[in-house]
């Protein structure tokens, strides 16, 4: 399952790692095998690790780049890694599919998305640019929860690691409980928390700390109609 935390804008912070260490722990069930906590530039990363592919400690996150330069931090599976692999023609320092995301990443910049096959929520570091790039699966089977204020914004897997760090404050958002006691649940991008949101399925943010960017990188509506286009007229009837 794997978790993942961090923050971006650390003025003003007296420990950021120790929050992170405490998104971390709130999140110990996602991931029991490892936590990672790693501070860039103006970010501090967290991972809670769950190993499923690959069980070598190589494969801890957050995980680099070979020269240093992105780091990741990752939440699901991808399933057509080894595909990737054979495209990307480099040697491998682990056998997981985080160092194969990574180089994908590293080779094609938000347009590997389109070719990743699975269910993901991820962040990557620029340390070159001190800049996040977090993106979520097609259908958001994995879940990405973030906050912003001027200071600062913070994200995880779970909300209650956001509340964990006593930097989000803990107010109800009315309008989502009216949608939970409507619905039972509280629709994305909308939180229970005010404030909080959730990042929607097929969708990126771009932090730094000049500007803060979303864009949508898969639309299922759009997909099916396109998909549909190129069947032929009785398939599309039945």
């Amino acid at each position: 399952m794997c978790g993942i935390a961090g923050i971006h804008g650390l003025e003003g912070l007296s420990d950021p790692e120790g929050l992170v260490k405490r998104m971390n722990a709130v999140m110990a069930h996602r991931g029991p095998d490892a936590d990672g906590v790693l501070r860039r530039g103006n970010s501090v990363l967290g991972h809670r690790r769950l190993s499923i592919i690959d069980l070598s400690p190589e494969s801890n996150q957050p995980f680099l780049s070979d020269d240093g330069r992105l780091a990741i931090a990752f939440n699901g599976e991808i399933y057509n890694y080894r595909e990737l692999k054979q495209e990307l023609h480099r040697p491998w320092r682990t056998g997981g599919d985080t160092e194969v995301l990574l180089a994908a990443y590293e080779a094609w910049g938000v347009d590997c998305l389109h070719r990743l096959q699975g269910m993901f929520a991820f962040v990557i570091h620029d340390r070159d640019s001190d800049e996040l790039f977090i993106a979520r699966d097609r259908m958001g089977i994995k879940p990405l929860y973030w906050y912003r204020d001027d200071e600062r914004v913070l994200f995880a897997s779970e909300l209650r690691a956001l509340l964990a760090t006593d930097l989000v404050p803990r107010r109800l958002d009315r309008v989502a409980l009216i949608d939970h006691l409507r619905y039972q649940t509280v629709h994305e991008p909308a939180t229970i928390v005010e404030g909080v949101r959730m990042l929607e399925a097929g969708h990126w943010i771009r932090v730094s700390d000049q500007e803060l960017s979303t864009g949508r990188w898969y639309d299922l509506a759009h997909a099916v109609k396109r998909d549909t286009e190129r069947l032929p007229l009785e398939a599309v009837k039945h």
